[in-house]
């Protein structure tokens, strides 16, 4: 599957691009289309916590785990298992819902994304290939 770059528009009128794609999140018989970035520095998938809740889930009811990163971290989040559709692939896996993330967009990380997909970026290109592990 292969994917074009976004484009954002700067505060001083410049663009830049990052490698956003867009998925679907599903709970039993609910389901979202948002987009994530593609963060091959990200040990998890995340998500707002309204996007858990919109698809029904109780997400403080989820394990508890606090994020850690480049900026210090510290924040909750919440493991809840969902299906992450890619494209047309169905991944049923654990993602956390936090409500301390601010970005309009969900991140894509290690586990539950890199290690379903082989990942390959061009920059040049704009361009994202994901292709399947088998």
């Amino acid at each position: 599957m292969k994917f074009k770059y976004k484009k954002f528009l700067q505060r001083d009128f410049s663009t830049t691009i990052r490698p956003i794609i867009p998925v679907t999140l599903s709970h039993g018989e609910k389901a979202l289309e948002h987009e994530v970035l593609i963060d091959s520095g990200a040990d998890m998938c995340l998500f707002d916590a309204a996007i858990g809740e919109y698809l029904g889930l109780d997400v403080e009811s989820g394990e508890e785990a606090v994020l850690a990163g480049v900026t210090g971290g510290g924040e909750l989040f919440y493991w809840h298992t969902v299906i992450l559709r890619v494209g047309i692939r169905d991944l049923k896996t654990r993602v956390g819902f936090t409500r301390d993330i601010a970005s309009s967009y969900g991140i894509a990380g290690q586990k539950g994304f890199f290690d379903a997909f082989v990942v390959t970026f061009d920059y040049k290109k704009q361009e994202i290939e994901l292709k399947e592990r088998k």
